[in-house]
């Protein structure tokens, strides 16, 4: 039963990763050791202190995400609410999970507007990213 590590259950433990997320390890021994978490599991003092300096640099409305189609929605959505608005913000999709797990972003696409996490989980409508950015931006209501 103990051949090749048959039938033996994998122990699994949980621990907070730099990033606020949990990193979960499995395995049965050291060398089958895996740790997983939402930043890939890649998180230390260096990258974290990286991704923290990378979220005050840029452009100032940010789509976090790692580039799939929810994530591509949200940015032509935004770039469409822009340019209702008249605001002429260049959009940065940022899709390094240490940055986004930097912003205590757990569930992808979000919407950053001037450094504050606005949306997350889901890719918004044109008319639901302009509210956002009214509210955030203190617009009021768009001529059209």
């Amino acid at each position: 039963m103990g051949l090749f590590n048959f039938g033996k259950k994998k122990e699994e433990t949980m621990e907070q990763c730099e990033c606020g997320g949990m990193l979960k390890s499995s395995g049965i021994n050291e060398k089958e050791e895996k740790s997983s978490c939402c930043c890939g599991g890649n998180c230390n003092e260096q990258t974290m202190a990286k991704a923290e300096a990378a979220k005050q640099e840029g452009s100032a409305v940010k789509v976090l995400g790692s580039g799939c189609a929810k994530c591509m929605a949200l940015e032509e959505a935004v770039g469409e609410a822009l340019k209702e608005l008249g605001m002429s913000d260049v959009i940065e999709h940022v899709t390094d999970f240490a940055e986004i797990a930097a912003y205590g972003v757990m569930t992808t696409p979000a919407l950053v507007v001037d450094g504050k996490v606005v949306s997350f989980g889901k890719a918004l409508k044109k008319d639901e990213a302009v509210k956002i950015l009214e509210n955030v931006r203190g617009q009021g209501c768009h001529q059209k």
